[in-house]
Formats: structure tokens, C-alpha cells, sequence
């Protein structure tokens, strides 16, 4: 239950408060407001977390690759993807530099929404699989559509 209050807060609630509070206090383009708090939560806080639980051998991961009791192999794995989802974390944050939410949220929206769509498919996964699954398409979809959004306005200046 706490998981899925977690990953819910980070991927609905918290970038959608976040992003009303700033264009109710200091207004901008929603798309890019919105946009910004999406990779800030969604990537950012999302990935770091994960990457703390699996460096730390606390994440459900290796229970997703299968693993009862993981091998050494498999626990060195999950601790690599560790400290790639600790990184994209930590360039996610940045995401608060103004102009930087789309580099900062890039390969964490391109690698959530690939792990997103590699997961539809699976079949026995349970339910906090499938609230990842779900939850790592939509923020990746959020940060393809700032990027797409991002480049249009850049074709067009």
C-alpha cells in the first residue's frame, strides 16, 4: 500500500499540484510548467528512490526478474540498474533549472517509457508491477510530449 501511495503521489498528484500552485502564483506555459514538475517527480524523486531500494537490495525488483531468492548475478544487476536509475534521477531534479526539464528528463522519459512498454505484455504481474507499468507510460509520455511541444516551438522561433 505504501508503494502505491508513493509512486501515485509522484507520478499524479505531486506534478499536478506542483504545477497548478506555480501557474496560479506566477503563471508560464502550462505545457511547459506542467512539463517541468512531471520530469521533477515522475523522473526525477521516481527514479532516485528506485535506484536507492535496488542499490540498497530493498526494491522488489529482482521478485519482477523472477528470483525467490536472486543469485549473486542477479543482485548485481539490480544494484547496476541501481545506480543508472540513481543518476537519472539525479538529473531529473535538475529539472527545476529554468530551460532544463527537457535534457534533465530525457533518458529517464525515454527509459521509463520503454520499461513501460516492455511490461504491457507480461503476463502474471502483480499489482505493483502493473501500477509501474501504468505509471512508467505515463510520465513517459508526458516528458515525449514536452519534448515534441519543445521542438515545435523551437521549429517555429
Amino acid at each position: 500500500m505504501g508503494y502505491a501511495i508513493v509512486v501515485l503521489a509522484q507520478t499524479v498528484a505531486l506534478p499536478l499540484v506542483s504545477g497548478a500552485v506555480q501557474l496560479a502564483v506566477g503563471g508560464g506555459d502550462p505545457v511547459l510548467v506542467f512539463g517541468m514538475w512531471w520530469v521533477f517527480w515522475g523522473v526525477g524523486t521516481r527514479l532516485l528512490l528506485a535506484g536507492l531500494a535496488q542499490v540498497s537490495g530493498r526494491g522488489p525488483t529482482a521478485e519482477i526478474l523472477g528470483a525467490v531468492t536472486p543469485s549473486v548475478q542477479e543482485k548485481q544487476l539490480v544494484k547496476e540498474l541501481g545506480t543508472a536509475n540513481i543518476g537519472m534521477g539525479l538529473a531529473g531534479l535538475l529539472a527545476l533549472v529554468p530551460g532544463w526539464a527537457l535534457p534533465a528528463g530525457a533518458a529517464g522519459g525515454v527509459f521509463l517509457l520503454i520499461a513501460g512498454l516492455l511490461h504491457v505484455a507480461k503476463k502474471g504481474k502483480n499489482a505493483q508491477e502493473s501500477l509501474a507499468t501504468w505509471t512508467d507510460l505515463l510520465v513517459g509520455l508526458v516528458v515525449l510530449a514536452l519534448a515534441g511541444y519543445v521542438l515545435a516551438g523551437a521549429l517555429t522561433a
